[in-house]
């Protein structure tokens, strides 16, 4: 009886209560973690994508002041066509980019200069199911 008296007026939650809030709590950080990480590569990708545009458009118009391509990236920051060569965000480096030459033409003249067209470093798969250094 005295046991019964000093129990009823305490308050708290029973070991049953407790377990199934700690189990609800898993089963949404379970469901939130892909999301999450899903989110994280989006983002990557989004900023791929604007690095390489970003050159891109720079050696573009590098071409179009100078008539011929930069011989390097680098070159492009020094000239001040870019403030600063963008990270890749999947390597974490900003010298790990692919350059491409430019075509030769077939009529026998020679297009100066080396780059061209510019690739990430990555050989990991994107989401679109292409390799990001094909992008």
């Amino acid at each position: 009886m005295r046991l019964a008296r000093l129990l009823k007026g305490r308050k708290g939650f029973t070991l049953i209560e407790l377990m199934i809030v700690v189990s609800i709590i898993g089963i949404l950080a379970a469901i939130a973690v892909p999301n999450y990480r899903m989110g994280i590569l989006r983002a990557q990708e989004a900023v791929l994508r604007e690095n390489l545009y970003s050159i891109r458009t720079s050696i573009d118009q590098y071409y179009a002041d100078q008539g011929k391509f930069p011989d390097s990236l680098t070159e492009m920051v020094d000239k001040k066509y870019l403030r600063v060569l963008p990270t890749d965000p999947f390597t974490k480096k900003n010298d790990t980019w692919q350059t491409m030459a430019p075509p030769q033409p077939t009529d026998g003249s020679k297009v100066e200069g080396s780059v061209y067209d510019v690739h990430s470093g990555s050989n990991l798969i994107g989401t679109t199911g292409t390799a990001y250094n094909e992008w």
